[in-house]
Formats: structure tokens, sequence, C-alpha cells
């Protein structure tokens, strides 16, 4: 890994987001902290840790494999595999006491059969697909064939009902369909015992919806600071990611910079090399629109992005010198670039610019008011 190159994750503000979060619901609403894909690229047993220090009574991961990793880290509370069991990990999933997700009677059969070998009862919760096209029943006779078979199997605990919400952070249309998706989800819960923790929340509907909070909701990217919709809740980004500058020159009028020529000066600069590009998971596509930050002001990035380096136009920053700090994620001074920046000038999403860093950036954790203790 480079030192050069390296990420910064503050669980304290980890933690924060997830009070503040905590704070804005109703008492009886509990909240999920989803940490699925290493928690958004901030590392998933650090995150964990902090948003149940913040308040989260139970976490979601996408495969068993996650989970039971988590488990290794020691985490005890309730953890949610979001991805359908399968045969290939459901015995690995009922050993690690993980929350598995079932949308068929096979499904259930399966926990059963696992619950039975390992001895130990399995909780499940029912996918309801009112919308999303992913996973999960579509009709109630679906729902009641899953219903018999969870009382034909004594080893398996229906503890949930979830759907996921397609379009809460659209427009109008997207409300329009987060609605109607929300409509079908009580029909298709109604009759389910009192005990079943109905959930349906993703971020974007946490902070518009909270008609909808139900039981409880999961907080995702809002969690890492990146609400996806307006709110007045204070989440800050909690992952800072910087490289630093290698070399500084001066480039006459007419110089071209990287690959393909597709930069050109026309006057005399001062560029500054950097060190990073997409090997480290910084998008190529950002050529020509990205903009860093060296002593706490914007610098243009120029010409393509290579696989290890990138050029800054520094003319008019005063100083600048090999060994600099360069923010490509972060705040410095009055200036910010945020994950949002970055996916705009990418052509994604904040979500995979997270996930984009690369395992050769080198990641420090950092305690500012990360508080440790038991984690739950």
């Amino acid at each position: 890994m480079n030192p050069r190159n390296r990420r910064v994750v503050d669980p304290g503000k980890i933690e924060q987001n997830m009070r503040e979060i905590c704070s804005a619901l109703p008492e009886h609403v509990r909240a999920l902290a989803v940490v699925k894909a290493d928690g958004y690229g901030h590392g998933a047993l650090q995150t964990a840790r902090a948003a149940i220090h913040g308040g989260a009574s139970m976490l979601a991961v996408a495969s068993v494999d996650e989970g039971t990793a988590l488990r290794d880290g020691g985490i005890r509370i309730p953890i949610l595999v979001l991805g359908a069991v399968t045969g290939y990990d459901v015995k690995q999933g009922a050993e690690a006491g993980l929350i598995q997700t079932v949308c068929s009677p096979d499904m259930v059969r399966m926990c059963e059969s696992a619950a039975t070998e390992t001895g130990k009862q399995t909780e499940v919760h029912l996918k309801i697909d009112t919308g999303m096209g992913r996973i999960g029943i579509r009709t109630e006779k679906e729902k009641e064939q899953v219903m018999k078979t969870l009382r034909e199997c004594p080893h398996v605990k229906l503890g949930g009902a979830f759907t996921h919400f397609a379009d809460a952070d659209g427009g109008e249309d997207g409300e329009r369909y987060t609605e109607q998706q929300f409509r079908r989800f009580l029909e298709l819960t109604d009759g389910l015992p009192e005990d079943v923790i109905r959930h349906c929340c993703n971020s974007a509907a946490i902070h518009r919806h909270p008609e909808m909070h139900l039981d409880m909701v999961r907080a995702g990217i809002s969690l890492y600071g990146y609400p996806p919709v307006k709110t007045n809740m204070k989440l800050e980004p909690c992952m800072t990611w910087t490289a630093t500058v290698s070399y500084v020159k001066e480039l006459a009028p007419g110089s071209f910079v990287s690959y393909g020529r597709t930069w050109q000066a026309n006057r005399t600069i001062r560029a500054a090399t950097v060190t990073c590009g997409y090997g480290d998971g910084y998008h190529r596509s950002a050529s020509g629109k990205a903009c860093v930050l060296i002593h706490g002001k914007r610098a243009a990035v120029i010409g393509r992005i290579c696989m290890d380096q990138m050029v800054a136009d520094v003319t008019d920053i005063p100083d600048v010198k090999p060994g600099d700090e360069v923010i490509l994620i972060g705040r410095e001074g009055h200036e910010q670039i945020t994950a949002e920046d970055l996916a705009k000038w990418s052509g994604t999403i904040s979500y995979e610019i997270l996930l984009s860093v690369g395992s050769r950036v080198k990641k420090e954790i950092i305690h500012s008011a990360y508080r440790k203790g038991d984690e739950g």
C-alpha cells in the first residue's frame, strides 16, 4: 500500500450520525445500521461498533460471510442478511446466529434443516417484493405458502418482514411509486403475528416519509454522511481521501498533458503531479472535470487520469511543492470536496465512489469522538 495515498475514517462521526438519526425517530421505532460492502468502504467492524454506540439495535449485511466476519469481530447484536438464503451458506448463517432472509417455502425448509443440524433456532425475515423486482414474495398466495411452511418448521422463527423502495429519492413519480409500494407492503403484512418487526424505510424514506417508519428503519448511505435527499439532520461525511504531490513543473503554452493529448496549455502554467489514479479507485471518467484541494484551494485536474497518477493545475496556488497533501475527498479551510462532487464528475453515485477506493489505498482509523467499549 502506498502511504502517500490514504483514506482516513472517523468512527466518531459515524456514531454521531447514527445518534442524529435515532434522535429523529419516535421512541418505539428501532434503527438498523446497514454495514454491508465493508461498511460502504469505511470498514465494516469499525462502522458496526460506532453505529451500536450511536443507538443501532440491529445491523444488516449483504451476505453470510459479511455477517460471520462481524461475529468473529465480537459483534453480538442481531445481524440481518439482506440477500436471500441459499443452500451454500445457510448452515454457516445458522451457526453464527444470523437472521436470514426468506421468500419461498424452500428457503424456509433450508433454514429448518440447518437449524436442526446445528441445534440452534434460526430467525428469519420475510422479504416482500412490492416493486423493486429483485427478491421477495409478491402475492397473498405466496405469503400464505411461506407462512404455512413456517408453521411446519418448529426451529424457524419469523422475526420480521421487509421490503425495499425502488425510487424513494426520486421526483413526484418516485413519490407516488413509493406510496404505492408502502400500501402494498401494508396489505401483504396484514395478519402477520404482532411481534413481527415490519421495516421498509431506506435512507431516503427515513427523511422523506416519517409516516412509513413502522417498527424499524434501515440507515444506509445517510449513516456515512450522504443523505440522498434534503434533510434537517446534521449528518457529516466520515471519510477523507488524500494523496500527495510528487512533482511540480512549469508548462509552456502549447504543452500537452497525459494520454491522448486531450488537454493543452493556452498559457504558461504550473502543474502538480498527484500520487493517485484509477488504479487507486479514482474514476478515469472524471478526467477534465474533477478538482482536488491543495493548500485549501481548488485545483482543476487536467488531462486524462492515469492508472497511478493525475495532474492538477496549481498556477494560482502559491508554494506548492512535492510532499504536499492533496485532498481528493474531504475538507480544508472553507473548501470541501465530497463523494457526491466526485460522483457528479465521474457520472455515477456517491455510493460507488465510497466503495471504489482501492485496496492499495491505506486505510487509517482515527478516534476523535469514538468511544471504545462494549460493542453489543
